[in-house]
């Protein structure tokens, strides 16, 4: 039975990649700072560690039988558009230090396969139709914010570790990822979760508020989708950085008019104030189209499975409150 540590299982996509592990057949150590908030983690042990200690890196990645086979390196300081253009001193020094720790501990301690979860975060800001960029093309870099500059260094490290230590790396640039079982209020949500949560809490008729004008465009993965990705590129031939999304483009406006169209709602939208982040990112997905990976659920039909998940969680926030 193959061992693997995730690192970050207490949050949305780990929780999932912990699921899909156990059912590979593999015994899974889940480690987080914190224990996951919607759902009993699924791995064999869980551990509550601060990843920013070398000390706790170090207790994650020991196990009786010598090293773990697979460590998955998805605990970041991270959340939606507002926190990232919030907390950027945070991110910077907690993501940092966990990266640094982990990639080098696990390589001292000889786990023969390392996965590290980047994000689209290090593209430049791009205008609709343009092109769609290569990984490749991330460099000369110019992402938009600290967490996509934080993910870039984080990556040339692991890949440092690779070619002079020979610890096999595999790197995933993360699009927008969503689901249940996923952060839905308080800050730290992604948009799908944030305009689920804000069509459920109005009324008929109701007005929801938006960043922006509603013309940004971004594409969205549902996290079954992307956690078998995960799996796939952790165990094929691929070197350096690896685009998992879904290649289907949409503008803000018509992800809230789905989030509506779902709920069965007539909604007004108020656009505001607010950070936006970039105005459209468009990237090759053939790499990861490569190893037999594509999509299978688009927006329609994941934000019907997400909405009554999320909508569930703000009536029982109403009742409590």
């Amino acid at each position: 039975m193959k061992k693997a540590l995730v690192c970050g299982a207490g949050g949305f996509i780990g929780g999932h990649l912990v699921k899909k592990l156990k059912r590979e057949g593999y015994w899974v150590r889940g480690v987080d700072i914190k224990e996951h908030e919607f759902a009993p983690s699924a791995a064999d042990t869980f551990e509550v560690l601060d990843l920013r200690e070398e000390e706790n890196c170090r207790r994650a990645l020991t196990v009786d039988g010598g090293p773990f086979d697979e460590v998955y390196q998805l605990a970041a300081d991270m959340g939606g558009m507002g926190f990232i253009h919030s907390a950027e001193c945070e991110i910077m020094h907690n993501s940092a230090l966990i990266n640094i720790h982990m990639v080098h501990n696990a390589s001292a301690m000889q786990v023969p396969r390392y996965f590290f979860s980047s994000s689209v975060c290090v593209y430049r800001d791009m205008q609709p139709g343009e092109p769609e960029m290569t990984e490749a093309e991330a460099i000369p870099a110019h992402p938009d914010n600290e967490y996509g500059w934080e993910k870039l260094y984080a990556e040339r490290m692991a890949l440092a570790y690779e070619r002079n230590r020979g610890m096999q790396v595999r790197i995933a640039r993360f699009q927008n990822c969503y689901g249940p079982e996923g952060t839905w209020t308080g800050g730290r949500e992604k948009a799908p979760a944030a305009m689920c949560r804000k069509v459920a809490a109005a009324p008929e008729g109701g007005t929801v508020e938006v960043w922006g004008d509603g013309t940004a465009i971004r594409s969205y993965t549902y996290v079954d989708d992307m956690v078998d990705g995960i799996f796939m590129l952790m165990h094929s031939d691929l070197h350096g950085a690896v685009n998992i999304g879904c290649p289907q483009y949409v503008s803000v406006k018509e992800l809230v008019d789905t989030v509506a169209e779902v709920a069965g709602k007539t909604v007004k939208v108020k656009y505001v104030e607010g950070p936006v982040g970039v105005q459209s990112r468009n990237f090759s997905n053939e790499r990861i189209y490569s190893i037999g990976w594509k999509p299978r659920v688009y927006l329609e039909d994941g934000i019907a499975r997400t909405y009554p998940w999320v909508a569930e969680q703000v009536q029982r926030a109403q009742a409590g409150s």
